[in-house]
């Protein structure tokens, strides 16, 4: 088979053209009218935050409770594949991979510049008090912990619970077997794919933005290199070659090393910066951050302003911006854990995902953040005011505090390094997972494909930050938020489904063609119903005798 016709026959007939066509036209008519893009983003963004804030909320707290039962049922023993199976990675390679592909970018861009940020502009407590540090920490936390990914941990265990256990194709149609049955293949399920792919598609150009941004300040830092659209561009172009490079290598020797590499850089960084920082203070904070973010948990997860106008739009700035921002990594994050998941309990799934990456991101924030507001607060540092005369520009607040501590030059070329290692993974793995949905679910798409994908997010990336650098890049992941959210709660009534079909002994086509919810006589009756009666023949005769 040549190298077209094997392109062809992993291509979706509907899902690819479509999306390639949009996105190939989004960029065109962002490059041609970049402020006319900007201001339509930018609309649709403040409508879905304004409107639906309460609907992220009540959603992403669903999220939860749901994942919470699922541990303590029954149904957390079930396997993700064969009864049988076991995981393919070990558990540190798992964690590594699943930490890097959620949230690397993000914590090196907003570990020193949010917890300064809530800090300063404290919004339930006196700026720049006692009370407003440690609430600064517990809203970081609030903002990066078990919401951010529950978000992930539904829609990867739907895919590889129906992906593996049941065979279907590893796409985010596929999570709605249980409710549509073979309609997931008409138009309904390329609806639900070509959102993923979009959503997957600008929640990455989201983070590739930022992680760019921050590379851009770093080398400025280092180096006395320009700040600017055109030095981003340059930037974007050069890493993403590197990151199609790692594409090419495939899953099991490019995205795995690069996460291994990652993460150790990252612990060496922050190590030295606990190190040679507050030691003692930030023992203690972990600790005492922990328990307040646990004490407050349940006000934090319901919490939507609405007694407060002050509150509420301190929450579309921050916790609904967030949401929606999760929401829309969903389709990127979750078809990625869910690919490197295959043979792990329910349970384990859940506990894992939810709890260990949480868990570090917890100790990164905690040792970048607490010892920003130490120095901002005893003057070693003005980590605000640095932002504050970049036009409130977040990505120059790591490389303010890095500069307060030894061999500051050292750790900006590490952090400008580490920053660069999780933009290549990442790109690497949403082009990975936008290839297997655009392919029909393929888990190892022509390595063409993931080349175009690569690229495209490359292009997208430089796009938005032309068009309107981080607002721009905000306003079109949060976007594509409102609509997977809507696929996200169906996607729970989906999974519950199917695991009450599987403990039942009920097909899923039949489930698929039954009411959502069903009383114990439905399902008992469904499950005892009667066998058909054999045939009989017309003629009276025996039908086994017959010729």
């Amino acid at each position: 088979m040549s190298a077209i016709d094997k392109v062809r026959e992993h291509i979706h007939p509907v899902v690819f053209p479509t999306s390639a066509v949009v996105i190939i036209g989004f960029v065109v008519w962002a490059g041609i009218d970049d402020e006319g893009a900007l201001e339509v983003l930018q609309a649709i963004q403040g409508a879905f935050v304004e409107n639906l804030g309460w609907f992220f909320i009540a959603a992403v707290a669903a999220f939860i409770v749901f994942l919470a039962y699922l541990v303590l049922s029954r149904y957390g023993s079930v396997r993700l594949g064969p009864d049988d199976s076991r995981p393919d990675y070990s558990y540190l390679t798992w964690f590594a991979m699943l930490f890097s592909a959620g949230m690397g970018i993000g914590l090196v861009f907003w570990g020193v510049a949010e917890p300064i940020f809530h800090f300063i502009d404290a919004p339930r407590a006196e700026g720049g008090s006692d009370a407003a540090a440690l609430d600064a920490m517990t809203l970081t936390f609030h903002h990066w912990g078990l919401g951010a990914w529950s978000v992930y941990a539904v829609l990867g265990l739907s895919l590889a619970y129906f992906g593996y256990r049941h065979n279907l194709p590893m796409t985010i149609r596929s999570a709605l077997y249980p409710l549509i049955g073979k309609r997931i293949h008409g138009w309904q399920g390329n609806v639900v794919d070509i959102l993923a792919i979009f959503g997957t598609m600008f929640g990455i150009a989201t983070s590739l933005g930022l992680g760019v941004a921050q590379i851009n300040a770093g080398l400025n830092a280092a180096f006395d290199i320009p700040v600017g659209d055109g030095t981003q561009v340059v930037l974007i172009a050069i890493i993403t070659i590197a990151a199609t490079i790692s594409v090419v290598t495939g899953i099991d020797k490019g995205i795995r090393r690069l996460s291994e590499l990652n993460i150790t850089l990252a612990g060496i960084l922050m190590v030295f910066v606990a190190v040679t920082g507050p030691t003692i203070l930030l023992l203690g904070a972990y600790v005492e951050n922990l328990g307040n973010y646990v004490s407050n948990f349940v006000e934090l997860m319901f919490w939507s302003g609405s007694y407060s106008a002050e509150d509420a739009g301190w929450l579309s700035a921050w916790t609904i911006f967030y949401w929606a921002w999760w929401i829309s990594w969903a389709p990127f994050v979750g078809s990625f854990i869910a690919r490197i998941s295959r043979g792990r309990t329910i349970r384990e799934f859940i506990l894992g995902v939810l709890l260990v990456p949480s868990l570090v991101s917890f100790l990164w924030f905690t040792v970048m953040g607490n010892t920003a507001i130490l120095f901002q607060s005893d003057g070693t540092a003005d980590i605000y005011g640095t932002i504050e005369d970049a036009g409130f520009d977040e990505s120059v607040a790591m490389f303010a505090m890095l500069d307060a501590l030894p061999f500051s030059l050292l750790t900006t070329v590490i952090t400008i390094f580490v920053i660069t290692v999780f933009f290549v993974t990442s790109s690497d793995s949403g082009s990975f997972v936008i290839d297997m949905i655009a392919s029909g679910g393929s888990l190892n798409p022509p390595v063409g494909m993931r080349v175009f994908w690569a690229l495209s997010e490359g292009a997208v990336a430089a796009t938005l930050v032309v068009a309107g650098g981080l607002q721009a890049l905000q306003a079109g992941a949060i976007s594509t938020g409102l609509p997977f959210t809507i696929v996200l709660v169906i996607v729970m009534a989906g999974i519950l489904k199917g695991l009450r079909s599987e403990r039942d002994g009920i097909p899923l086509d039949d489930v698929a063609a039954g009411p959502l919810f069903e009383g114990e006589d439905e399902i008992e009756a469904r499950v005892r119903r009667p066998e058909p009666a054999p045939k009989r023949d017309r003629g009276g005769g025996d039908p086994a005798g017959q010729a």
